[in-house]
């Protein structure tokens, strides 16, 4: 089930970047941060869903290490913003770092609350 999630998380990823990218180019890592966003909603609403049964607690492993794990990238993340920092981006660095943990929390608190019953 890892293995499977970790190969659908994998092409998310790589698809959702890809027309990102497309969408809005390369000057601001923004594929970077909707795939953290949302992953970070999936992984609130899963655990809400797990806590309350609502998926069987099998498939969270294969969801949670497999396909979250391979969707949000926030390696990548911690690579663009030291890479716009050695640009001498400071700007846009500080904006990468605010807005992808502002705004992953507050999505992973969204999920939890939205599913939480």
């Amino acid at each position: 089930m890892v293995a499977l999630g970790g190969a659908v998380g994998a092409l998310s990823r790589f698809v959702i970047a890809e027309q990102v990218i497309k969408l809005m180019g390369r000057g601001f890592p923004f594929a970077t941060l909707l795939v953290n966003v949302l992953g970070s909603f999936a992984i609130g609403a899963l655990y809400a869903a797990i806590q309350h049964e609502a998926v069987v607690s099998v498939w969270r492993t294969g969801l949670t290490v497999g396909f979250l794990g391979a969707l949000t990238t926030f390696s990548t993340f911690s690579l663009d913003t030291i890479l716009l920092l050695q640009q001498g981006d400071w700007l846009k660095a500080g904006l990468n770092l605010v807005l992808n943990v502002v705004v992953c929390l507050a999505a992973a608190w969204l999920g939890l609350s939205i599913f939480k019953g």
